[in-house]
Parts: C-alpha cells; structure tokens; sequence
C-alpha cells in the first residue's frame, strides 16, 4: 500500500515539474519550490492524510503558460483547481474531463481561448464553475447540463455565443448563474425555471431576444434578476409576482412592452427597480406606493400615466428616481420632502403640473424637472439644499424674480432656468456659484444689465443668456473667463462695442451676438472669426474681418482730442514700453549668465548642431528657420492651444523637430500674456530633471513671441485617454509608470530646487510623452517659485476639473494645490477619463452603495483587469489618489512622499483583486 502511494505522489510531482518546465522562465522563479521531494511541501499545494494531492491553488501568482502539458489524470483525488488572476492563455484541454472528483474549479481573469470543451460534462462532483474574464469563444456545451452539482456558474466577460442551452435547466442545485456581458442571442430557454435553488440570475449586455418566459416566476428564491440590455420582447409575465424574495429587478435597455404588474412590491422588499428605455404603457404599479424598501427607481424614457401626487409615497431610503420621458401628471406634493435620503430627482419631460414644494430634503444633489407645466415663484427654501449641484427648471413656466437664496447653492455646478416667465434682473448673487460650469438663463424676461459679478465664474463653460430683455453694455470683465467655451447674448438689447477683453478667451468655441444694438470691431479671436454670419447679424454697426462684416476703419487720432490727450497717450505708452524692454532685458541677461560659461559656438559650425544650442548666439537664424518651417504660423501645424498660446510643430533644417508655444496677441494684453512667458522662462531655466520639458529657447520679436521646446512625439496623456485605440494599446503597466515619473518631476519641483516651484495646472493635457512613453510635464505658463518670505497670494490659475477645491475660496496657492491636481491625473489614468463625476460619487463614500463598489468596476473597462504585480501597483495607486483628493489641503501627502512610495518595490496586496471595494482602499 504505501509503495503504491509513493507511486501516485511520484506520478503527481512529475506531472507538476513537467508542467513547470512548460511555463516562461518568470514562472518557474515564482515556483521555485518545486524542485524535489514531496509534493506536499511546494507552494500551492496541499495534500490528504495519505499525501495525495487535493488542492492546486496558484491564484495571483503571476504564472504565464498553457495548461496542455499539465496532465491531469494523474490527480485522481484532485478536490480543488485556483489558477485565478494569472496569465495563462492557449485552449482548456480536453483531458480536464479526467478530474473525476473536482469539486472547486476557478480559471477567471486569465487570457485562456478556444471554447469550453465539452468534456467539462464528466466533472460530476463539480459544485463552483469560475471561467470569467477570459477571451472564450463558441457556444456554451450542452454537456454543461450534466453539471448536477453545480452550484455557482461563472461565465460573464467573454465572448461567447450561440443560445443559452436548454440544459442548462438540468442544474437543478444552482445558486449563482452569471452568462453576463458576453454575446449570447436567442430566447431564454423555459427550462431556466427548473432553478428553484437560484437567488441570483445576470443575464445582462448580451444579444438576447424573445419574451421573458413565464417559468422564471418558479425561481422563488430569486433576489436579484438582471436582463438589461438585450433585445428582449413581449411584457413581464405576471408570474414575476411570484418572487417574494426579489429586491433587484434590472429590465432597462430593451424592446419590452405592455403595463407593469401592478403587484410588483407586494412582498415589500424590492430595493433596486430600473425598467429605462423600454416601451411600457399604462399606470405605475399600486403596490409601488407603500414600498418603503426602494433604494433605486429608473423609469425614464417609456410610456407611463398616472397621477405623480397619488402613485408615490413616501420612501425613507430611497436615493435615485428617474421618471423622466413620460406621460405622468399631478403635482408634485411635500411628500418628496419626506424622502430624507434622497440624491437624485429626475421628472423631466412630462406632464406635471403646480408649484415646486418648498421642503426637499436637505440632501437632495441633483433636481431635474425640466419640460413640464409648473408655475409659480421658485421659492425661497431652495437655498437650503446645499448639497445641490444639478437644477434643471427649464421649459416651465416659473414666474417672478429668481430669489437671490440661490446663491447659496455653493456646490452647484450645472443651473438652467431657460423658457420661463422669469423677469427682473439677473441675479448677482449667482456670482456666489463659484462651481457652476454651465448657467443657462435664455428665453425668459429678465431686464437690466448683465450683472457683473457673473465674471467670478471662473470655472464657467457655457453661458446663455439669450433672448432675454438685458440691457447697457457688456462688462469687459468677462473676458477674464478664462474657461469659457459658450457664449450666447443673442435677441437682446445690449448697447456698446463688444469688449477688447474676449480677444483673450481662447477656449472658446462658439458665440452668439446677434439681434443687439452692439458696434464697432469684433474681437479677433478664433471663435469671433470662426462663427458665422449669423452670430452678429442685426446689429447697429459691427465690423471686422469676419464674413459679412464690414471692415474696421484705421484707427485714427484726431485734432478734437486735444493736446493732453495726446501727451497721455504718448507718456502711458511709453511708461509700458519702458517697463516690458526692462524685464525682458531682465530675462535675457538672466539667461545669457547661465549659458555663457556653456562654451562659443563658431558661425561656420551652426549648421551641424543643434540650433537651439545657438539661439543665444544668433537668435535671428532660429526666428527665420521656425517661421519658415511654420509657414508664418500657419493653423495646419497646431497641434494645440492653451490658455497662453498655441503650440505648432515645426520641422527644422537637418531633420530636427521641435514644438513651438507662440503666445497670443500680447500687444493687446501685454501684462498677463507677459506674466506668462516670463513665468516660463524663469521656471525652466531654474530646473533641469528628465520628466520636465527641456526649453531650447525663446523668442521676442515684434510680431511674434514664443518659446522653443522639445517635441514629444506620443502627444499627450488626455489625447491618448480620449482615443479607444490608443487607449488600449496603453496598458496598465505603461499608465503606473506615467504616473511614477510625473510624481519624480512634482517631487523635484517642491523639494529638489533651490526655492520651491508651484506648477499650477496639473492636468492630462500637460503631460506629455515621449518616444519611450515616459511622462514629461510642460507648459509652465502658470508656475511660480515660491519665494521665503513673500506673499503667495494670487490669481486664479489651472485648468478647471484639475484644481484644488480650497481655491474655491482662497488664492493662496502651495504645494498641496499641485497634489490635489496629481490625485486626479492618477484618476484620469486608472478610469481612462476625466474624473469628475467620479469625484463627486466619492464625497459619499460613508454611503453603502460607494463603500461597496468594487475597484475593478471603476477601472478603463477597455483594459483587461490588471494582474499580478502591476494589479498591486493599481491598488497603491488608487490610494494614493484618494489620499491626494482628501478635502483637507494639510491631510495630502507631500510629492516626496507620494515620490518615495511609487519607487518602492513592493506594496501590501490583497488577496483577491477582484474583490476589493473602493472602502477597503482606506483600511490597508
């Protein structure tokens, strides 16, 4: 006897180094024990009484290889197969039928192909089935039906097809089936019925089609039913009433019909309830009124009646209702003022008529009633809803003056009150709406002239303030917008010229000045010159270089202006001259002191260098070289536009290729335009580190001003971000080491110089890539050394959705500003976008819904989930984004410490993950 069980642990271990041997040589370091002896000593395995192998668990341990050299007949008493999170990739090997007494086996998050063999039928005694996240292919075996043991099945993110089988009713001891996200078409099989034993049933983002089938009412033990998104038909069988123990049903997303069952929440457990973009008519459900379980209600886009102020009840936990897009009507009682745990109220686009009650629940953060029939006054107690950041009124027809508590909604970002019956003036207590991104004001009855506490709006996008009674001219101060994109003043009576100051709004995009009584030139930016024909008509006397516009006259001084106004003009502009020809006289000097000692460059040697090793010595070569090479700044060589400048590509003689920042008309606004390009030069002139754009040189000119750098031929991380393709070429690897070198540049910049220096506009756009894909940080218009003992109080400055949030309400910029922009870069690398709306999801991480959403849910679904070690680098990463994003400035961590950690070599990890929560991140 004990010779034979020496001959099966012999058998076992040289099935085991066989396969060792078949693995990449990475592998077989990880499996370094594996090298003699027994078996029942080496890592991942453990063994009976009798040292017969029962368990191979390798889960995340970094294995790359196939399992076709793995011969499985010889682990007869093999009970459990983890190869979860590695890397295996090839087919799943027929010969795995031969594991006769597997209980547990788990192949999820691997790169395995081919089809699910159906030799998977012999594992008779197989209760957990984990095949997720792979690349699988074909059908699901009809042999999977002999699974009679099966309680969990796993089959979600692959790309399998076909029709579920019918056999997969044979499955009579199922708890867990998940066949979601994946490309199955046809009915679901009546079959599924037979599942008494199930509790959770994901279906989801597949092709299915057909009626839902009457049967899945046997499921009595259902709690969670998902079929969104599929191509399902027909109405929900009346038998789903069934369900006592149903508190998720997700039907959103197909082509389903005919009335809600009216006894749907008759058990009064149903929390989750989502039926969106469907095609359901008829009343809300009766039973719907006294469900106090609900959590999360979307019926938006259907077809549904009913009476709003008698359907609803009162729900104490309830968070998100949708009910937009359909036929409701009634008024909207106090009872929602009821519904303390309220977030989200969505009624838009139906027939709801009455005033707004005035006692919404304090924590009520978005409010959309848009597209209905309310009238009346908005009233006072709006103020108190400071957790506001989304109210949509539009398209009513509210009346009376916008209360000035409205401008106590200090998180509000997005406000519109358009198509009304609003009248009097706009109010400047909006102005205290520091987060507003967009404000929408158009098509009411508001008089007076454009308040000019609305310039305050730094973080403003889009402002309309069309067809309205406004009067006087416009501010000049709104130029100082700097992130505006969209401007309407149309169908107005603003009088005046359009302000010299919106030659610097560069970032925006479309404007709309028409049916005024405004004159003289347009402003001469891209989107004044872009615009049509149309965005200035009827007007009393604009002009310009635009379509359809007169030109300007010159500009002339005449006799009538007098003697003193003439010796003014002349000592104010040469006060200017004076003081811009010293400073940069200043610079200069500056710059030729650092670069004397770097060695003469002969003239007959200029062409076989670099150029801009010469710029010093003979800057007027370079200038001619650029401007050639640009065709005078010719649009077709831009490759992007920041708040300062645009930067073209310019291809120099002997093949080298650099990127130019030509700055904006400072002639017509020297003093910010100036305080740019200096900051710049000065900044980059103090540092010198591999992850910080190397500046080659500078240019004054008379017509031009701009600066020369280094060309970085991958462009930025946003626009790598914004393309699918690229983005999934740019993997979870290469985005951890961005990261890592942007935090070297942070941490050089704040701890390494001689006098720490502030970047300020930390965002995608900014960071660069090069040809090695290594993260350089540029543009260091905004940046400023922070000098011992003098103010750092100043102006705004960054790109909006990157900067800090104390800078709301305080200018005072430090370190901890550029920490809190890093945060969300990391951010924007892990979710494969901007972050904002993510942002705001995790102020409410106390709440059971953020705490518990699992990590790999938030990450770039358009990457595979990262694995090994550079899942464990996720991991950091995201907790350290967390840490950078903390609400209190003094709780960051400083960039030599977020620095010092990214370079370490390695990280606590969990175990599992897959399953780790967004909560946990602030536990380990």
């Amino acid at each position: 006897m004990g010779a034979a069980k020496r001959t099966e642990g012999e058998k076992e271990a040289k099935a085991l180094l066989t396969w060792k041997a078949s693995l990449d040589n990475e592998s077989q370091s990880l499996l370094s024990s594996w090298v003699g002896g027994s078996p029942c000593k080496w890592a991942g395995i453990n063994c009976d009484e009798s040292r017969s192998i029962t368990s191979l668990n390798l889960s995340s341990y970094g294995v790359r290889g196939t399992l076709h050299s793995l011969n499985f007949s010889s682990f007869a008493n093999l009970h459990s197969l983890d190869l979860f999170n590695n890397s295996l990739y090839g087919t799943i090997p027929s010969h795995i039928g031969n594991l006769s007494k597997l209980l547990f086996l788990r192949l999820s998050i691997n790169k395995i192909t081919g089809g699910i063999p159906s030799e998977i039928g012999q594992l008779p005694s197989l209760r957990i089935f984990y095949l997720s996240r792979n690349l699988i292919s074909g059908s699901i075996p009809q042999e999977i039906g002999n699974l009679s043991s099966l309680t969990d099945l796993s089959l979600f993110r692959n790309y399998l097809r076909g029709a579920i089988p019918a056999s997969i009713g044979n499955l009579g001891n199922l708890t867990a089936l998940h066949l979601c996200y994946t490309l199955l078409s046809g009915p679901i099989p009546s079959s599924i019925g037979n599942l008494t034993k199930l509790t959770q049933l994901h279906l989801q983002e597949n092709q299915l089609s057909g009626f839902i089938p009457a049967e899945i009412g046997k499921l009595k033990s259902l709690s969670l039913l998902s079929l969104f998104s599929n191509k399902l038909t027909g109405s929900i069988p009346q038998e789903i009433i069934n369900l006592t123990w149903l508190h998720t049903l997700h039907l959103g997303d197909n082509m389903l019909s005919g009335y809600l069952p009216q006894n749907i929440c008759l058990s009064g457990v149903l929390e989750n309830f989502t039926i969106y973009n469907n095609n359901f008519v008829g009343p809300v459900p009766r039973t719907l009124k006294n469900c106090t379980s609900l959590l999360r209600v979307r019926f938006e886009r259907n077809h549904l009646t009913g009476n709003i102020s008698e359907d609803f009840g009162i729900y104490p936990n309830l968070d998100y209702i949708d009910l937009s897009y359909n036929k409701l009507y009634g008024e909207l009682t106090p009872d929602w003022g009821k519904c303390q745990s309220l977030k989200s109220l969505k009624i838009s686009h139906n027939n709801i008529s009455g005033r707004i009650p005035a006692n919404f629940g304090e924590s009520i953060q978005a409010l959309d009633l848009s597209s209905n029939h309310l009238v009346g006054e908005i009233p006072r107690e709006i103020g108190r809803l400071t957790l506001l950041f989304n109210l949509i009124l539009s398209d009513n027809k509210f009346s009376g003056n916008v209360p000035s508590e409205i401008g106590m909604l200090s998180n509000l970002r997005h406000l519109n009150l358009a198509a009304n019956n609003l009248s009097g003036p706009v109010p400047k207590e909006i102005g205290n709406c520091v987060k507003l991104l967009t404000l929408k004001l158009s098509n009411n009855r508001f008089e007076g002239s454009v308040p000019l506490e609305i310039s305050g709006l730094l973080s403003l996008h889009d402002l309309d303030l069309s067809q309205n009674s406004l009067v006087g001219e416009i501010p000049p101060e709104l130029g100082t917008m700097r992130h505006l994109e969209v401007l309407r003043l149309s169908h107005n009576e603003l009088s005046g010229s359009i302000p010299y100051t919106f030659s610097q709004m560069l970032t925006l995009t479309s404007v709309d000045m028409s049916y005024n009584q405004l004159e003289g030139p347009v402003p001469n930016n891209k989107a004044f010159r872009d615009a049509s024909t149309e965005a200035f008509t009827d007007n009393k006397g604009l002009c310009g270089n635009i379509t359809g516009l007169m030109s300007c006259p010159s500009r002339k001084i005449h006799k009538a202006e007098g003697k003193k106004g003439r010796l003014i003009l002349i000592a104010v502009s040469s006060l200017g001259s004076l003081f811009v020809l010293f400073i940069i006289a200043g610079v200069l000097c500056f710059i030729w002191l650092r670069v004397r000692n770097k060695g003469k460059i002969k003239p007959e040697d200029a062409q076989n260098v670099n150029l801009f090793a010469v710029l010093s010595y003979d800057g007027q070569l370079v200038y001619g070289n650029i401007i050639e090479a640009t065709e005078n700044f010719n649009s077709k060589y831009c490759i992007g536009e920041g708040g300062f400048g645009s930067v073209y590509r310019a291809d120099l003689p002997g093949g080298q290729v650099v990127a130019v920042k030509k700055l904006h008309a400072i002639e017509d606004d020297s003093t910010a335009g100036l305080k740019a390009f200096l900051s710049e030069i000065q900044a980059l002139t103090e540092i010198r580190h591999h992850n910080i754009v190397r500046l080659h040189g500078f240019c004054w000119h008379p017509r031009h001003a701009f600066l020369v750098y280094e060309f970085m031929e991958r462009g930025s991380l946003e626009s790598i971000l914004n393309d699918d393709q690229a983005a999934m070429k740019f993997g979870w690897s290469k985005r951890v080491n961005v990261i890592k070198g942007l935090a070297n540049a942070l941490s050089y910049m704040h701890h390494d110089c001689s006098t720490p220096i502030i970047h300020r506009d930390i965002s995608s756009k900014n960071v660069l890539l090069d040809s090695k894909e290594e993260a350089i940080l540029s543009d260091f218009g905004t940046a400023k050394i922070l000098k011992p003992g003098s103010s750092n109080w100043t102006s705004f400055a960054g790109t909006i959705g990157y900067t800090a949030p104390e800078l709301a309400y305080t200018m005072e910029v430090n370190e901890k500003c550029d920490v809190y922009s890093f945060g969300m870069v990391i951010m924007e690398a892990l979710l494969g976008g901007h972050p904002g709306v993510f942002v705001t999801f995790l102020s409410t991480l106390t709440s059971s819904t953020a705490r518990h959403t699992l990590l790999k849910d938030v990450l770039d679904q358009r990457l595979s989930q990262p694995m090994n070690e550079v899942a464990e680098d996720v991991v950091f990463m995201m907790k350290l984004a967390l840490a950078c994003l903390l609400s209190s400035p003094q709780s960051r961590p400083t960039m030599r410490q977020a620095s010092q950690q990214l370079s370490a070599q390695k990280w606590p990890s969990p175990e599992m993950f897959h399953m780790i929560t967004l909560g946990q991140l602030f536990d380990f």
